[in-house]
């Protein structure tokens, strides 16, 4: 991390992946581009590929990239690109390992393998956070689809993601778009969950820990980047899963978050009150639906329902495997 005030700061771009060489291709290219970007900024920025695979299926990609963005005779200047494996299987420990490298860094912005950064993403992530002194920026995601989704999946706004004024506080954050500053990070001593590691809520949890510890989230409308959303997860079982899995990290990262005895049961008690009132609301929203015949209201009826039993499972301790997946 740097201590001399006129040096640039350091920044880590961090993209995790497993077995996406596709999508490898398609994200590094533009990633070198951003950080190059920003130097305009005061920051120097490298890119680090944390591959969970622990075959390090993602190794001749990135090279491939690393070699790119270091040949003779641009005249933008290189850029760092770093690989690593992290063999752990979990999104947790992906991410924990990406804290690991950035030792040398003071700040670490995440991005998914399969986004796609709008032009200006980066550098309005640091400049909002360079004005604030923010813990974290958080940037919108839009979505593309690899097939159009069908009209149950629109109607009920399964893809339909918050839009905020640039400078909104938040209380919790995704981490596929969120600029860290790492100083706050290391003061608080916060990590990722290895126990949600493959439930999902592990960013939920982070984010809330750091607001819970008197850090702020920002958000940063301009920094946006593109969701490339594949056929498999275009389905209603799909987005009615994922529903229920947000409702779910809710209500476990709520009970984590609270404090023991009798405290937590008031916590779960409260959770499962709230999620007992999304589904029986969702309850009526769908049968308002069918008598009506509006897809729409069926539609987010069904969302609402999972999102509630997900909340009430979790208020309970019952996860839901969000990334699972069979290593053959």
């Amino acid at each position: 991390m740097t201590t001399d005030p006129t040096a640039p700061r350091l920044l880590t771009i961090a993209v995790l992946t497993f077995r996406r060489p596709r999508d490898l291709d398609a994200v590094l290219p533009l990633l070198v581009e951003q950080a190059r970007g920003v130097r305009a900024l005061g920051v120097e920025a490298r890119v680090l590929v944390v591959d969970n695979d622990a075959s390090g299926t993602g190794r001749d990609r990135v090279e491939a990239a690393a070699l790119a963005a270091t040949a003779p005779g641009d005249d933008a200047g290189p850029v760092t690109v770093d690989y690593v494996v992290e063999a752990t299987p979990g999104i947790a420990s992906a991410r924990n390992r990406a804290l690991d490298e950035c030792a040398g860094s003071d700040l670490l912005v995440f991005i998914d393998d399969d986004e796609r950064p709008s032009e200006p993403w980066l550098a309005a992530l640091l400049a909002l956070q360079a004005e604030t002194g923010a813990a974290a920026v958080v940037g919108p995601v839009r979505s593309e689809y690899e097939v159009e989704p069908e009209p149950f999946i629109v109607e009920g706004r399964f893809f339909v993601r918050r839009r905020l004024p640039t400078g909104t506080a938040v209380e919790v954050a995704a981490t596929n778009n969120l600029l860290l500053d790492l100083a706050e990070v290391r003061r608080q001593g916060l990590s990722f969950d290895v126990a949600l590691g493959q439930l999902g809520g592990e960013d939920t949890l982070f984010t809330r820990s750091l607001v819970a510890a008197g850090g702020t989230i920002l958000w940063c409308a301009e920094a946006v980047v593109t969701d490339v959303v594949p056929a498999h997860r275009v389905t209603r079982r799909w987005v009615v899963r994922r529903a229920y899995s947000s409702g779910n990290g809710w209500g476990l990262t709520s009970v984590m978050l609270s404090a023991g005895g009798p405290a937590r049961l008031a916590t779960r008690l409260r959770l499962t009150a709230r999620g007992a009132v999304r589904v029986a609301g969702g309850v009526a929203r769908l049968v308002l639906g069918t008598v009506v015949r509006s897809l729409g209201q069926r539609a987010r009826g069904v969302r609402t329902i999972a999102r509630g039993a997900g909340m009430v499972a979790g208020a309970w301790g019952a996860g839901y495997r969000e990334y699972g997946r069979v290593d053959g």
